[in-house]
């Protein structure tokens, strides 16, 4: 019997809000359309609920860290309104090309990479094989195939390049987190009742 929770990995900025590029005002963050309902289902069903968001504006001198603090606390404020609680929230503040030096470097956390998910997972005993990876471009299904999850993209228009590979083919496509999080509860419920019949 396996003790480690099963998460959704969730991207910030045109997956979980509205985006607006390199936004740290929370009074210009606003839920995507359902998203809190979409997270209820998922938290309904067993899921933590992680944020992981690449922050290059820290690098490039845009905001700092400390401007993040309330933006997680808006993000947290608008879930509450839902009854939803998120149980953890990581960002990159790197970008090879910024102009702040300790922030200009190469890092294993900004996605594509996955270590903000393989962190994350380290420190919440998250079991990846069994948790997701939801976001608006590959870049998030990249890191969410490279840290193990399944992966859903929001097919919403923020994808535009569409360089395709094995690791950047999402398990499923989804035009909202909403219906995104229908999906995978209906996979849920599959495997559920399969799991069920197995024992009879």
């Amino acid at each position: 019997m396996t003790t480690s929770k099963r998460a959704i990995f969730l991207d910030k900025d045109g997956t979980l809000v509205e985006d607006v590029p390199y936004n740290v005002n929370p009074e210009l963050i606003e839920l995507t359309w359902n998203a809190g309902q979409a997270l209820q289902i998922l938290q309904q069903l067993g899921f933590a609920l992680i944020v992981v968001t690449n922050q290059s504006g820290v690098a490039r001198g845009l905001f700092t860290e400390a401007a993040l603090g309330p933006v997680h606390q808006r993000l947290s404020d608008l879930l509450a309104q839902y009854g939803v609680r998120l149980d953890g929230f990581y960002y990159c503040p790197h970008h090879p090309e910024g102009v702040v030096g300790r922030y200009a470097v190469p890092c294993t956390c900004r996605k594509p990479m996955p270590g903000m998910l393989l962190r994350a997972a380290s420190e919440l005993d998250i079991d990846v094989s069994r948790s997701w990876m939801i976001g608006d471009i590959l870049h998030d299904v990249e890191a969410g195939r490279r840290a193990g999850c399944q992966t859903v993209l929001i097919d919403n228009g923020n994808e535009t390049e569409w360089k395709m590979s094995p690791q950047r083919t999402p398990h499923l496509s989804a035009p909202d987190l909403y219906t995104a999080a229908t999906m995978i509860a209906s996979i849920e419920k599959e495997g559920h009742a399969g799991s069920e019949a197995a024992s009879q």
